[in-house]
C-alpha cells in the first residue's frame, strides 16, 4: 500500500527535495505541499493523506497549530504528523507532541531516515529519540496543565502490570524490539501489549501513550540537569 504524504514547509527548495527523495521510493508519494499552517489544515481536510511532515516553524499560521487542527479532525483521524524541526529540544515540538503528533526529526537527518522515519509513523508507531523523551518530552509534558491532561493515575487501573511495565519501558524511548529483549519476551507480545494499553487509556498513538506515562505519574520525570 502507497503512503501519501503532505508537506508543510515554508521553503520551496526543501518541499522539492523532499518530493523528489519521496517519490522516489515504490511505497509512497507526496500528494500535496503547503507553505503554511492554514494551507496545510486544509489539504489535509481534502487529500486526507498518511503523513504530515511538517514543519514547526513557519511564517503566518505555524506548524503547531495546524498539527493542532488536524490531529483533533475526527474526520482525518488517520492522518498522522511527523514533525520537522531545526531544535531537537525546541519547547513546540513538545507542544506539537501534547496536541497529537506521532514524533519529529531533525532537518539534518539522513535520506533514509527521513523514510523510515515516515514509515514508522505511517504504522502507527511513535517516533521518539531516547535524547527527546528523557528531555524535551520530560520536560515539558509530564507537568500539563489541567485542560492538556491525557489522563490521571486513576485512569492506569485499567492496565494489567505487564501493560504498565511495557508502556513504562515505551516512555523511556525504548523500541519494542529493545523492550522484548529486557522483558524476554517476543516483539508481537510488546506490540499486542502496547495496544491494548493505547486502547484502554485512548491514546492516539504510541507517543501520546508515552505522554500519558509521564502525566499520570508512571514514569517520573528526571530533575532538570543544573
Amino acid at each position: 500500500m502507497t503512503i501519501r504524504v503532505l508537506l508543510a514547509d515554508d521553503q520551496a527548495l526543501l518541499r522539492a527535495t523532499f518530493r523528489i527523495l519521496i517519490d522516489s521510493c515504490d511505497d509512497m508519494e507526496v500528494v500535496g505541499e503547503a507553505t503554511d499552517g492554514d494551507e496545510a489544515v486544509g489539504l489535509a481536510h481534502t487529500l486526507c493523506p498518511d503523513v504530515v511532515l511538517m514543519d514547526i516553524r513557519m511564517p503566518g499560521s505555524d506548524g503547531l497549530g495546524a498539527t493542532t487542527a488536524i490531529c483533533a479532525d475526527p474526520d482525518i483521524s488517520g492522518t498522522r504528523v511527523l514533525i520537522l524541526t531545526t531544535f531537537e529540544t525546541d519547547e513546540y515540538v513538545a507542544l506539537a507532541l501534547r496536541a497529537g503528533a506521532s514524533g519529529f526529526l531533525g532537518k539534518d537527518v539522513t535520506a533514509d531516515v527521513l523514510l523510515d522515519g515516515i514509515r514508522t509513523v505511517s504504522a502507527g508507531e511513535s517516533l521518539l529519540s531516547p535524547l527527546a523523551t528523557r528531555s524535551l518530552i520530560t520536560r515539558f509534558l509530564a507537568t500539563p496543565t489541567p485542560a492538556d491532561r491525557l489522563a490521571t493515575p486513576e485512569h492506569l487501573a485499567t492496565l494489567t502490570s505487564r501493560e504498565r511495565q511495557v508502556m513504562a519501558l515505551a516512555a523511556e524511548g525504548r523500541s519494542n524490539d529493545e523492550i522484548a529483549e529486557s522483558l524476554v519476551v517476543s516483539p508481537l507480545t510488546v506490540r499486542t501489549h502496547v495496544h491494548r494499553a493505547m486502547t484502554k487509556l485512548g491514546a492516539r498513538d504510541r507517543a501520546q501513550l508515552v505522554v500519558i506515562a509521564y502525566q499520570s505519574g508512571l514514569v517520573q520525570a528526571p530533575p532538570p540537569a543544573s
